[in-house]
């Protein structure tokens, strides 16, 4: 059975070693204190919202929302800027069931929406857009590093 709940710091070791696997994937060292740290300075901030999700009372994924605004609809936007679902439990409808928890905070706190980018070559387009994202192909995306 598949629970979602949105953390607070009681939460962070559970989700941190998650976080810390996110990472991995995304080719950074592993640091388990500094993703705690991250974290909370996050929750405490209040910078962005996490979802963490519980498969039969095991943490298993997360995703992480950032607010935004949009000053063309003058609205608040989520950015979905972290989703991950361990190796060990993908293909349960996990991820699917983070996105639509996502989708739902975004309708209850009445956001326009929620953007997310991925690679070009992530196998999870497919899920996305079977969930009603639809891909952008009218903007290219830069980005600028301080140096």
């Amino acid at each position: 059975m598949v629970t979602i709940i949105e953390i607070d710091e009681s939460h962070l070791d559970e989700v941190t070693p998650l976080f810390d696997q996110y990472r991995t994937f995304y080719k950074q060292e592993s640091n388990q204190q500094a993703a705690k740290e991250f974290l909370l300075e996050r929750i405490q901030k209040k910078e962005s919202i996490i979802l963490l999700s519980y498969f039969n009372d095991e943490p298993v994924g997360f995703t992480q929302l950032y607010a935004t605004f949009s000053s063309v609809s003058l609205q608040s936007v989520f950015i979905l800027n972290d989703l991950y679902v361990s190796k060990t439990h993908r293909g349960k409808g996990i991820g699917e069931a983070l996105l639509n928890s996502a989708k739902e905070l975004c309708r209850t706190k009445k956001h326009k929406g929620l953007a997310l980018e991925t690679g070009v070559d992530n196998p999870a387009q497919q899920l996305y857009e079977k969930l009603g994202w639809k891909k952008d192909t009218d903007c290219f995306h830069y980005f600028w590093t301080c140096e």
